[in-house]
């Protein structure tokens, strides 16, 4: 019974926790049966507290934290989901530095009692003062968990987009490095897994030579760049350039990827959704499984799912044996990474419980703590001492004397918290009807009714409402005109009494012999006349015709993309052939991917226009 762990940048699905990547729907547990996985950490979920449903945190069987953005919407976060089943940490927090807070608290996580920290947190004058550790860690980018047998953190670092986010990316990537040496340091074994948004080698993207060549960079300006620098001094195997940074003397992680697969090439794990270069695999590996050298003889295996689409990134995994060595003896992996009593000789010898949650397993968040089924909410009888409602529209309220169950305390304050339209509303005049016929809307309140542009200086005919399908799409009836002395100049009068046909911006008004004004003949037809949106759409199609797309060297039809990139061209759209990008990363010729064809949209349309 092997311990897989997988790590995945679910960026570019919609939403991860209804995953669908084929036909039918998955649910969020199939995705898990999908994984084959027991921990399964998650990078850029793209969600704030407010967006958590019931598929996201009660997913039956598995236990989850959260790392998420505590400003930003729609940004970073960080997850991982624990199989119940399978292990069960004993110790969560949030963020790299140790600065947070657990849920409830106002003590940080390195301030806690010793028997209650992870550990290893940076310490004075090991970090940079460029960017304070409530800013690190306030975006959302590291869930750190303990199991008796070793911490696994998962993170998702900061993306080189531009400059100024150099020094943001520079020092969390610091921080993991000591936060990481530090727990090496005082004997604790170490799992980290994330997108860690580096490229390793130049085995680890597609055509570096080529690419390289372009920007006027050798391989040793490109690696020794500040993060793949770091990243190198913290892997073994890795390749540095010069001197060792002070601190850095030795490396500590072994690169499971390439552990397992030294040699092989085209090994990625992102791609560029804009260029669709997944199906001819130009890409790059970022994304990683890393372990200290003191546990590494328990992976048995580590690989990517390049098969498991859905995302711009692909998982990668690494597998645990079900027996390792420790202290020089062999014991079952389940009974160290779960806390102790909980299984023994690989048996279970008790059930996971409530009572296993740490503070902060979102099933605490108090949204979802001790959530009732939502069928008993439907399905639960009555109870006897409720008096019967007079009538399907209105209902008496609870006697006081009756005290809600626990579970309903949370429903009942709700409830309570929202004002009954049915007690504020005047008594009718008649008994209320008993079907469910639909009745006229009325205010339910005894305030008199807001007036509005629409309602001043009419009569109450003219203030009723939509009062059919067919009133909404026949224009506004006219109603008596005054003109007003505005009307001479062209000015916007505001002494229109009644609704009036408009056609740009113009009351169209006409006056007969006598002088009276009278809606003009063309706004009187249109009266009667009934418009169909979905007619007018086809009529336009008509006219328009088929937009003529210019076809590529394959003979197939292009694509129409928009140049976003700044300079003089911004704006313009542009027509290039719509296949993949192929293995070189560059448009080919008399090739099976994506050709040289590229037309300006205003070229061809000024050369059809000549055609024709």
């Amino acid at each position: 019974m092997v311990v897989r762990i997988t790590s995945w940048n679910v960026n570019g699905i919609r939403n991860p926790f209804s995953y669908q990547p084929w036909r039918e729907r998955r649910t969020f547990t199939s995705m898990f049966d999908i994984l084959e996985a027991d921990i399964v950490v998650m990078q850029e979920t793209k969600i704030q507290r407010k967006d958590l449903q019931d598929d996201m945190v009660l997913v039956p069987g598995w236990d989850v934290y959260f790392s998420l953005p505590k400003h930003k919407k729609g940004y970073s976060g960080v997850a991982i989901y624990t199989r119940n089943s399978v292990c069960a940490p004993i110790r969560a927090e949030e963020g790299i530095t140790g600065i947070l807070t657990g849920p409830n608290s106002t003590t940080s996580f390195r301030d806690l009692p010793q028997d209650q920290q992870i550990g290893g947190y940076p310490k004075l004058g090991q970090l940079s003062s460029v960017v304070d550790e409530v800013t690190l860690d306030s975006e959302g980018r590291c869930v750190i968990l303990e199991f008796p047998a070793f911490v696994l953190i998962g993170t998702y670092s900061p993306a080189t987009r531009d400059e100024t986010r150099d020094d943001f990316k520079q020092c969390y990537l610091d921080a993991l490095d000591v936060r990481i040496r530090n727990l090496v340091a005082m004997g604790k074994r170490v799992v980290l897994t994330g997108d860690l948004n580096i490229i390793r080698a130049g085995i680890d993207t597609a055509n570096i030579g080529e690419r390289l060549r372009k920007e006027s960079l050798t391989m040793q300006d490109f690696f020794s760049s500040p993060g793949r620098r770091l990243f190198n001094q913290l892997v073994y195997e890795g390749e540095v350039y010069g001197a060792r940074d002070d601190g850095r003397e030795e490396p500590v992680l072994w690169d499971l990827g390439r552990l397992f697969n030294p040699s092989r090439e085209g090994m990625f794990t992102c791609w560029e959704t804009k260029k669709n270069a997944r199906p001819g695999n130009f890409g790059s590996r970022i994304d990683y499984i890393l372990c200290s050298d003191n546990m590494k003889d328990w992976f048995i295996d580590s690989n990517i799912q390049e098969g498991l689409h859905g995302s711009d990134h692909c998982p990668v995994f690494g597998t645990l044996s079900d027996k390792v060595q420790v202290s020089g003896k062999e014991v079952h992996l389940r009974d160290i990474i779960n806390p102790a009593g909980m299984f023994k000789n690989g048996e279970r010898s008790r059930e996971w419980t409530t009572k296993d949650l740490l503070p902060l397993s979102a099933k605490l968040i108090p949204e979802f703590d001790r959530r009732r089924n939502i069928k008993d909410m439907f399905f639960k009888k009555p109870s006897t001492n409720t008096p019967k409602a007079a009538s399907p529209l209105a209902s008496e309220p609870a006697s006081s004397s009756q005290t809600p169950l626990p579970e309903e305390q949370d429903l009942a304050t709700l409830s309570q918290s929202q004002p009954r339209s049915e007690s504020s509303a005047p008594s009718p005049s008649k008994s209320a009807p008993t079907g469910l016929k639909r009745t006229p809307s009325k205010p339910l309140s005894n305030r008199p009714q807001k007036k509005t542009k629409n309602t001043l200086g009419k009569e109450p005919s003219l203030s009723k409402g939509q009062s059919s399908l067919m009133g909404f799409f026949k224009p506004k009836s006219t109603g008596n005109l005054s003109k007003s002395p505005n009307e001479e100049t062209g000015q916007k009068s505001d002494s229109l009494d009644g609704a009036c046909d408009f056609e740009n911006g113009n009351a169209q008004v006409k006056e007969d012999i006598n002088g009276k004004q009278k809606p003009a003949p063309a706004a009187a037809e249109q009266s009667e006349k009934v418009f169909d949106p979905i007619e007018s759409k086809e009529s336009w199609s008509k006219i328009l015709g088929k937009r003529v797309v210019p076809k590529c060297e394959h003979g197939e039809d292009c694509i129409s993309l928009l140049t976003k990139k700044p300079g003089i061209n911004c704006g313009r759209s542009f027509y290039m052939c719509s296949r993949p990008l192929g293995p070189s990363g560059d448009k080919e010729k008399n090739t099976q991917w994506r050709c040289r064809t590229f037309i300006w949209s205003s070229d061809w349309n000024q050369s059809q226009s000549q055609a024709g």
